[in-house]
C-alpha cells in the first residue's frame, strides 16, 4: 500500500520480527537479513539446531512435544531450567524452575504465549556470568562489535542487568573467543545489519583455566543497548547498520575491542516500579526496566556510581542507620553481605528468626524487627522507627503469595523510597561506595 522500494525490520524491536516472513509473502522487499534467517533466529529449536551445525557451544536443550518429555529431559540435566518460547519481547513467559511442581504451569504460560512456535527447554547453569555481544554484519561477515559483561549472574534478563563496556573481568582470550563465535553466528545466518547475542561463561570443570562459552540467543537487530556501545566506543553502529542494510559501500572489519581505553562506561536499569502497584521488584529471566542511565568514570566503579545515583528511587545509606536483610540463607553472599554492612557500622536487622539465626551463628549481631505485612502504614512506622535506610534482599525467586515476606520487604521499600538491592553481585560495588562515600553523608 505505502509503496516503499524496501522495509526495515531490525530497528523497531521485536515487533517487526515477527511480520519478517509475511512481509515478504506479500511482497516486500525487506531489507538486510533475510527473512527466513530472521525466523531461524527466533525460533529457539531452529536456532538451536543451526548453532550445533556450525560448533557452537550452547546449554543443553530439547524441544518440548509434551510435559512428561519436560519431565524426563529435567531430570536428566538437572534442575533448575529455562523455558524458552520463541518470537517474544523482554523473555515474555520465560521462566527458570527449580523443582517440577511449578514446571506443567510454566509450560502452559510459555504454550500460550507462542502458540504457533516450538517452546524449548534448556538447562539453566547456575553462578555463570553473562556478556552482550552487540554487532554489525554484511553478507555474514562481521564489521564491527562491542563485548560488554554483566555484573549480575546470568538469570537476570540484559535489559535489567548492570552493563560494563569495556569489560573488566573478562580474560583477553575470552573477549577473542567472543569475537569467533559472533563472527561464526553472523556467518550461519548470513547478517546483513546489526544483531545482539548473550553469551554466558560458565567454569569449566575439566579445564579451569578455559571456561565455558555458550550461546543462549541471538536477535537479529538493533538492542537497546546499541546507543550505548557506540557512544563508548566512539563508533556510530546504526550507521554502519544502515550501510549495510540499503547496500552502501562499508567498513573494512575492524576490531573495536583491541583498542586500549583510559575509561569504563555502565549502563545502569531504571525501574518504574512505583508506578506500578503490587508488582514484586526482583529481577529475573523476564524484562521489567524501562529505562536505563549510563555514565563514564575512571574505572568501573566511578562509572556505576554516577549511574546508579543518577536513577530513581536511591541514594545512599546513612552510617549508623539500619538495614533490612532478607533473602535465602542457603545463599553463601548474604553472610558476605552481613559482614561488610557491620564493618562499615551499619545496625542489621531482619524480619526472619531463621534470618538471624543464620547470621548471628558467623557472629554477627542482628535484631528480628516487628513485621506488619498487611498494614502499610505501620509497616511504615516499622520502617521510621528502626531508620530503615536500605533494604537488601537476596531472594533466590519470585515471591508466590502477597504475604510472602521478601516480596513485603522489597515492595514496600520501593514504596517507601528506601533504596533496594537484590542482586548479590552488585552488592560489592554498591558496598565499595558505601564505604567511600560514608563521609560525605
Amino acid at each position: 500500500m505505502e509503496g516503499a522500494s524496501g522495509v526495515i525490520v531490525s530497528v523497531g524491536g521485536q515487533l517487526p520480527q515477527n511480520i519478517a516472513l509475511k512481509l515478504k509473502t506479500a511482497g516486500a522487499k525487506v531489507l538486510g537479513t533475510a527473512p527466513e534467517m530472521i525466523d531461524s533466529a527466533e525460533d529457539r529449536y531452529k536456532f538451536s539446531k543451526i548453532l550445533d551445525s556450525v560448533g557452537v557451544d550452547q546449554p543443553a536443550w530439547k524441544e518440548l512435544s509434551s510435559v512428561d518429555g519436560a519431565r524426563k529431559f529435567a531430570e536428566q540435566v538437572g534442575y533448575p531450567v529455562l523455558v524458552r518460547p520463541s518470537y517474544v519481547l523482554s523473555g515474555a513467559a520465560m521462566s527458570v524452575i527449580y523443582d517440577e511442581s511449578t514446571l506443567q504451569q510454566q509450560l502452559t504460560n510459555a504454550a500460550a504465549v507462542s502458540p504457533d512456535h516450538p517452546v524449548v527447554i534448556t538447562k539453566f547453569i547456575r553462578g555463570a556470568r553473562e556478556i552482550d555481544v552487540d554487532g554489525v554484519a554484511s553478507n555474514g561477515q562481521l564489521l564491527i562489535h562491542a563485548v560488554s559483561e554483566h555484573i549480575e549472574n546470568a538469570g537476570v534478563h540484559s535489559g535489567d542487568a548492570t552493563l560494563v563496556l569495556p569489560p573488566v573481568t573478562l580474560e583477553d582470550a575470552v573477549v577473542e573467543r567472543v569475537k569467533e563465535i559472533a563472527q561464526k553466528v553472523a556467518k550461519a545466518l548470513q547478517i546483513t545489519g546489526p544483531f545482539n547475542m548473550q553469551i554466558i561463561k560458565a567454569d569449566n570443570p575439566e579445564d579451569p583455566s578455559n571456561p565455558l562459552l555458550k550461546v543462549i540467543e541471538c536477535n537479529l537487530r538493533a538492542s537497546r543497548s546499541f546507543p550505548f556501545v557506540s557512544k563508548v566506543l566512539g563508533t556510530n553502529f546504526i550507521d554502519v547498520a544502515t550501510r549495510a542494510l540499503v547496500g552502501k559501500e562499508v567498513p573494512e572489519p575492524m576490531d573495536l575491542m583491541k583498542i586500549e581505553r583510559d575509561y569504563t562506561a555502565v549502563k545502569v536499569a531504571q525501574f518504574s516500579w512505583t508506578r506500578l502497584a503490587g508488582a514484586d521488584p526482583y529481577l529475573g529471566v523476564e524484562m521489567a526496566s524501562t529505562g536505563e542511565v549510563a555514565c563514564f568514570g575512571r574505572d568501573v566503579r566511578e562509572a556505576y556510581w554516577t549511574a546508579i545515583q543518577s536513577t530513581q528511587n536511591f541514594r545512599v545509606p546513612k552510617p549508623g542507620n539500619g538495614i533490612l536483610l532478607g533473602g535465602d540463607v542457603a545463599k553463601p553472599e548474604i553472610f558476605k553481605v552481613a559482614t561488610d554492612l557491620a564493618a562499615l557500622g551499619y545496625k542489621l536487622f531482619a524480619v526472619s528468626g531463621q534470618v538471624k539465626a543464620e547470621l548471628e551463628g558467623t557472629g554477627l549481631s542482628v535484631d528480628v524487627i516487628e513485621f506488619p505485612k498487611t498494614d502499610k502504614r505501620k509497616l511504615r512506622e516499622v520502617f521510621q522507627k528502626y531508620n530503615i535506610d536500605a533494604v537488601i534482599n537476596l531472594a533466590s525467586e519470585r515471591g508466590k503469595t502477597m504475604l510472602d515476606e521478601d516480596y513485603v520487604m522489597r515492595r514496600n521499600s520501593v514504596d517507601f523510597n528506601v533504596p533496594l538491592i537484590n542482586d548479590s553481585k552488585v552488592r560489592s560495588l554498591s558496598f565499595s561506595g558505601f564505604s567511600s562515600l560514608c563521609n560525605l553523608c
